[in-house]
């Protein structure tokens, strides 16, 4: 008598979003308001869902609503927890989070960072609205269940107008057209065409996932109060800086710094000199580059670069860092 076939769980996880947006005119592509509809109305009428999931059962919750420029660490702390509990639940195969294209990449970052996933966590979003004529959401939902069926997703990755991008690599890097997203140098991990995925890895490769998270790093990630966190902010190396803003928030109390460098991660000499005093006061300091694409070469004997991260992403990282470092 043969056996019947486990119905695997895919976990849907609503934050807001353009992908959950609406304007008063279905020709509106720009004037909209953010998360407005919930998750359960964004799945409840997409054509070919049953087809995409090929048996597999949906689970809808709606952890936040909100436009993701105003994303926050309190909401960050909450996505992980449910993210957490969900991947903790051996029915559940795989989890895809809706979310707004503004701050994708970053909290892209801080979920791989804290989770290690070795289960697929699919991030989707959208250029338009869920109203307009044109809106791209569905597509790409359909996209990110797709790719949330494939075991080589494994970890955090982001799915928008059929490129699938991986979570250290993903960057938002055009305001308004719907393929707005790039992974730089490194390339996309894959394609999703007729809800068929291509990966581009090469053979025997896998994508960022499989690795056990830190349960000590987890932990004081979910269970810490948030505004107990390290501050960590960005300053920017440009023409004609000076080191005001790194001294305002030195006095601030800031715990860490990330400096974006022009070029090959080069610091004015007005900013260099605020890091270093900045640094003898105990505040940790990292090198990153403005430049979107590429990796910073050489060696910089006065801070630590940042492995290729973006200075938004290694501000992320430095958080982390410093947060875990609180726990010893």
């Amino acid at each position: 008598m043969g056996q019947t076939k486990k119905i695997e769980k895919v976990v849907v996880l609503g934050t807001g979003g353009t992908i959950a947006g609406t304007a008063a005119s279905s020709s509106e592509q720009v004037a909209y308001t953010a998360a407005q509809l919930g998750v359960a109305q964004l799945t409840a009428a997409l054509p070919g869902l049953e087809a995409v999931l090929d048996g597999r059962q949906l689970v809808l919750e709606q952890v936040a609503q909100l436009d993701s420029k105003d994303m926050d660490h309190a909401t960050w702390q909450l996505l992980a927890r449910r993210c957490a509990h969900w991947l903790a639940q051996a029915d559940v195969g795989a989890l895809v989070i809706t979310h707004g294209t503004d701050t994708i990449e970053e909290t892209a970052w801080f979920l791989q960072s804290v989770l290690q996933p070795s289960k697929p966590v699919v991030m989707v979003c959208a250029m338009r609205p869920a109203s307009s004529d044109e809106a791209d959401g569905p597509q790409n939902l359909l996209d990110a269940f797709a790719v949330s069926a494939q075991t080589l997703a494994a970890g955090v990755s982001v799915v928008c107008s059929g490129v699938i991008h991986s979570a250290r690599d993903v960057q938002k890097v055009h305001p308004y057209r719907l393929d707005a997203f790039s992974s730089g140098d490194a390339g996309p991990l894959g394609e999703v065409s007729a809800a068929q995925v291509h990966w581009t890895l090469p053979s025997g490769a896998t994508t960022a996932g499989g690795g056990k998270p830190d349960e000590q790093l987890l932990q004081r990630v979910t269970q810490s109060e948030v505004s107990q966190w390290p501050v960590v902010e960005v300053v920017l190396s440009h023409a004609g800086a000076s080191r005001r803003v790194v001294d305002a928030l030195v006095a601030s109390g800031v715990a860490g710094l990330v400096v974006a460098g022009s070029g090959n991660g080069t610091v004015h000499l007005a900013v260099q000199a605020a890091l270093l005093d900045a640094q003898r006061r105990g505040v940790q300091v990292r090198r990153s580059s403005r430049c979107q694409e590429g990796r910073m070469v050489g060696n910089s004997s006065l801070w630590a670069d940042v492995d290729g991260l973006t200075p938004l992403k290694a501000r992320i990282s430095l958080m982390l860092a410093l947060l875990a470092e609180s726990a010893d």
